[in-house]
This record gives C-alpha cells, sequence and structure tokens, in this order.
C-alpha cells in the first residue's frame, strides 16, 4: 500500500491563510477592493483573490497590505457558478459549463465548483455535473455565505462520492464575502516555502492546504504507512475513508494512524474538531 501525500516534506515550508472567493463593491460586494484587502489584512491573510461575478477587477494602485493578490473570477450566468484562479482573461459564461472549464485550462488557471449545496434543492451544482465535467481543480467543501442563505455550507458529501468514485479532486473553503459578517469565516491555509504568487497558486492547485473554519493543523507528515497530524487546537479528530465513513476518531489535538497492507479503502482524509463549529480538514491522501 503506497500513500499518495499532497503535503510538503520540507522542514522550511510555511503556512499561510488566504480566501479564494471574494466580492467587492465592484460587483455586489459592499466594500470597495481597498476597504476589503484592509479587512483581510487586519485578519492576518496572506493572499487574497477577488472573484467578481464576470469579471475581472483591476488590482493596480491598490495597498495590498504584503499580501499576495491572485485574479479571479466567479464564472456565474447561464449555469452553476464557478471560481476562475489566476484568470489572465475573461472567460465567457457559457451555458455548457465544460467549454467555460476548457476555457480556464487553456488560459493557465485552475476551476473550482462554487457552493455545491447552495439553493432551496440543495443543489445548486446537481452531481451528474462533477462526476462528469472534467478539467478542474476541486469544489467548495465549506462556502460561508450559504451560512445565511437556503442550503448547506457544507458539501464534503459531495466531495466523498466524487473521490469514492475515483474523481480525485481538492476541497476548498472560501468566505464568499459579501457583508461585513462574511469576513473571516472560512479559508485556505496553503504549505510554501516562500510567501509568492507563483507558490501559492502552486500549493493550491497540487492540493498543499488544508482547510479551517478555525481549527490550525500545525503539522502533518507520512512516514512509511502511517499518517501523524497535529493541531494546536482541536479537540476531536476523525479518520474519514470511501463514500464519507468514520472508521476512527480520537479525542484530542493529534492523531498517528497506521494503514495495513490489507486497507480496503482508496483514499483517507482527516477532519477536526474543535469550539463551537471550528473545524478544519486535511486534503485526502489516495492510496494505491
Amino acid at each position: 500500500m503506497k500513500i499518495n501525500n499532497p503535503y510538503l516534506n520540507s522542514a522550511n515550508s510555511i503556512w499561510v491563510r488566504g480566501n479564494l472567493h471574494t466580492h467587492t463593491s465592484i460587483s455586489d460586494g459592499a466594500f470597495s477592493p481597498q476597504d476589503t484587502i484592509t479587512r483581510y489584512a487586519s485578519l492576518g491573510y496572506q493572499f487574497l483573490m477577488f472573484s467578481e461575478h464576470d469579471l475581472i477587477a483591476p488590482a493596480n494602485g491598490l495597498d495590498t497590505k504584503g499580501m499576495v493578490i491572485i485574479q479571479g473570477n466567479e464564472i456565474t450566468d447561464e449555469g452553476p457558478h464557478l471560481l476562475h484562479v489566476n484568470a489572465k482573461k475573461k472567460v465567457e459564461p457559457y451555458s455548457d459549463r465544460q467549454k467555460v472549464l476548457d476555457e480556464i485550462q487553456k488560459d493557465s488557471g485552475f476551476a473550482i465548483i462554487s457552493h455545491p449545496n447552495w439553493e432551496e434543492d440543495f443543489n445548486h451544482c446537481p452531481q451528474e455535473f462533477l462526476e462528469t465535467w472534467e478539467h478542474y481543480t476541486g469544489i467548495e467543501i465549506y462556502n460561508g455565505i450559504v451560512r445565511r442563505l437556503p442550503g448547506n455550507p457544507c458539501a464534503t458529501d459531495r466531495w466523498d462520492l466524487l473521490l469514492s468514485q475515483g474523481k480525485f479532486v481538492w476541497g476548498y473553503a472560501n468566505d464568499d464575502a459579501h457583508w461585513d459578517e462574511n469576513f473571516g469565516v472560512a479559508w485556505n491555509v496553503a504549505q510554501v516555502e516562500k510567501l509568492t504568487l507563483e507558490n501559492v497558486l502552486n500549493a493550491l492547485k497540487n492540493g498543499n492546504f488544508y482547510t479551517s473554519t478555525g481549527v490550525e493543523i500545525e503539522k502533518i507528515t507520512v512516514n512509511s504507512n502511517t499518517i501523524s497530524l497535529t493541531t494546536s487546537n482541536a479537540k476531536k479528530i476523525a479518520v474519514i475513508v470511501d463514500y464519507g465513513r468514520r472508521i476512527k476518531e480520537v479525542q484530542g489535538n493529534s492523531i498517528c494512524y497506521e494503514i495495513s497492507d490489507t486497507f480496503p479503502y482508496s483514499y483517507i482524509r482527516f477532519e477536526c474538531w474543535g469550539e463551537g463549529e471550528s473545524q478544519a480538514w486535511t486534503q485526502p491522501f489516495r492510496l494505491v
């Protein structure tokens, strides 16, 4: 049994926090781009993407407050919403979303499916689309604004269905910031050796990150057939495998899990719980 570890085995790596789903007054957000940057910087964020609806917002002339700013947009019209990360040019919101995903790939960006469990039917993006579309990197497994809208902000159910069927995509958590109470709800923590745009994008594309609503993961290591996870503030950690099955949970802030040679599952991931609603999710470790 081999464990495909998405995380860096580098003693020099650092964890940097950021949001990839942010709206400002350029589209339907409450605050200007500069005010939005200032708010996220005050929360300790180190990277941020503007994702206005069907347009790429210029970032020239803004005080970044030391943050890495990623260009992007949320493709909104004519179908399920998609985040276009590292957008060099606007991609038209074709009703054929596969065409959109193909265009994003050609643009050297990558796509994330937004809030699949949003709306009254909990089905903003039908599962059959997620299962058949190609050329997207992951889905939002947590979307902060949906806490205050119809639907479920969490979409780990969709994620586990995809992973269990062999569609190996990453899970992202974002604020989908529009209003004051949407800031600092959910975030991605990328593992990089240095804070640069290229390093952050590579980490987010390659799975070198975890997602959180408040639990901080300090260290993830893989040694032979053992995965170890240490947090600063988790109260409970669970081991999740195919179709969302929870095969083990421990009380405390760390776990060391050994995988046997006859382990019958195709992937393993970890969910952590802290105080209140705070959680963290690792990316999946594929088992081959």
